[in-house]
């Protein structure tokens, strides 16, 4: 996959095939679009390319509101973009500028002009331009204007409901993770550098990486212990982690962290890629540090069997 950053200087691509959208967390419905993007490119002897933004539009239109939270970094964004077989993929500033922008002005000069579309895939809810005003029907109509195709792909459905980033976020914000890794298609992660921790896990045979989490706009899951796989260095390794307060030793600072499994290394600095695949219990206060290691213990036998069953 090709990352554009400037679509003025877009290199010349055969047939393009185009989508646009934040595609935050690259979910089923997000790739069920890539899918026909990539089924219509084939069709046309052309080359799919993904248009999306360098920041999520709420940012920039209410910057002050903290409740914006992603899915994904960009960065993780991107891996999946590019793990989904999409070729080329422009980032385009998001400024308010940019929003203001009229649908007609968007399409025209960015994605005819600059882009030479000659297919845009649209999905079912989508709208372009200031105010969401551009339509399936405008886009439509734009595309006899200009000579390229539209089409609109059908939302993605399971148990009644569309996928969608919300319904997304909602289950991560309970700590559903059986629901949230369903709609997304694979599993919710979090990458952070380890840094140090008050060292406790090590007293009570637990030492656990305490992840510095550098996007604020990054969505941390519910508080709990959470079955996990760890990604160090292109190895994968089981994992017990937590994320919380942790109330037994009255610390009251919030982290995310984790137990590695079968693991002695010095990692200090290091960046940890942590994915989630089940909450397994709340985060409890317990009477000592013994109690404690007790239930970790504990959870790590059922962790462990979770995630080689």
């Amino acid at each position: 996959m090709i990352i554009h950053y400037n679509p003025f200087v877009f290199p010349g691509v055969k047939n393009p095939v185009i989508t646009v959208g934040t595609f935050d967390g690259v979910h089923l419905g997000h790739q069920k679009i890539i899918e026909r993007l990539k089924a219509k490119a084939a069709e046309l002897d052309g080359e799919t390319v993904v248009v999306t933004f360098d920041q999520h539009p709420r940012m920039v239109l209410a910057p002050d509101d903290d409740s914006v939270k992603l899915i994904n970094t960009n960065e993780r964004k991107f891996e999946r973009l590019r793990s989904s077989g999409i070729q080329h993929l422009v980032i385009l500033p998001f400024t308010l500028e940019f929003s203001r922008l009229p649908w007609q002005t968007f399409i025209k000069d960015i994605i005819v002009d600059r882009l030479g579309a000659a297919w845009l895939v649209i999905g079912y809810d989508h709208r372009f331009g200031h105010d969401r005003e551009g339509s399936k029907a405008d886009m439509a109509e734009m595309g006899r204007q200009y000579q390229f195709g539209v089409e609109e792909v059908d939302e993605f459905i399971i148990d009644g409901q569309p996928v969608s980033s919300t319904r997304i976020r909602q289950a991560l914000g309970i700590g559903d993770l059986t629901e949230a890794n369903r709609l997304l298609g694979y599993d919710y992660s979090i990458t952070g550098k380890v840094v140090h921790g008050n060292r406790i896990g090590h007293q009570i045979g637990f030492p656990t990486a305490n992840l510095e989490i550098e996007d604020k706009y990054k969505l941390i899951a519910a508080n709990g212990v959470y079955a996990s796989r760890v990604e160090y260095h292109g190895r994968t390794f089981f994992g017990m982690s937590n994320i919380g307060v942790r109330p037994t030793i009255n610390d009251n600072k919030f982290a995310v962290e984790v137990n590695i499994f079968d693991f002695d290394n010095e990692i200090y600095g290091e960046t940890l890629t942590v994915s989630f695949v089940e909450r397994v219990r709340n985060e409890l206060r317990f009477e000592s540090l013994q109690q404690l290691s007790d239930q970790l213990k504990r959870d790590k036998v059922n962790i462990r069997n979770l995630l080689t069953s």
